[in-house]
């Protein structure tokens, strides 16, 4: 899928919110069902150079055709290329945790890194979790050091793994972040 369907998505969202005013669904605390403006292609553009990557295709259509975040799976989207300012919510487990995250995404060459992984990786992971994610990038986090990531390159490009490294390894939980994405939006 190439495409969007922006308007629906973004009234897909505000039913989402209606229906959970108090916020009680996991991480609409933190997303608050907002989306924000899709990004400029050139904003797209200068931090695909600068990383020297593509972005997957589905992903890419979503930041130009829906919006940058926050609204989504898990405490919602991270951000491309501005961090998300500190929401105060309690009970994320490693405090500096996503900040770090995100931050070492975008250290120089790190994206366009191969993606280390031919097959999924379940169980309890006994190597530093940094090894296993370059050529990812983080879409979402779900509290207590497990992170969503979008596969940058290689053969599983464009696919959505999960890396929990103490209980549930690195896997793929889509195989597209289009997927990924619409299941949130159909979920109650």
């Amino acid at each position: 899928m190439a495409s969007w369907d922006g308007k629906g998505v973004r009234a897909r969202v505000r039913e989402l919110g209606l229906r959970d005013p108090g916020r009680e669904r996991f991480g609409a605390a933190t997303h608050r069902y907002e989306l924000a403006p899709a990004l400029p292609e050139a904003e797209i553009r200068e931090f695909e150079t600068s990383h020297g990557i593509d972005l997957p295709t589905a992903y890419r259509s979503f930041l130009t055709e829906v919006g940058a975040g926050p609204a989504g799976p898990g405490h919602g989207l991270m951000p491309l290329a501005v961090p998300r300012p500190e929401t105060g919510e309690e009970g994320l487990c490693e405090e500096g945790a996503v900040d770090d995250e995100w931050e070492a995404d975008r250290l120089p060459g790190r994206l366009a890194r191969p993606f280390p992984l031919a097959a999924p990786l379940p169980g309890r992971i006994d190597v530093p979790a940094g090894a296993l994610t370059p050529g990812t990038l983080m879409l979402a986090e779900e509290g207590c050091g497990i992170f969503v990531r979008l596969v940058l390159n290689g053969p599983r490009v464009g696919e959505v793994w999960q890396i929990d490294p103490d209980w549930g390894g690195f896997v793929p939980v889509s195989a597209s972040f289009h997927a990924w994405y619409t299941e949130w939006l159909r979920s109650p």
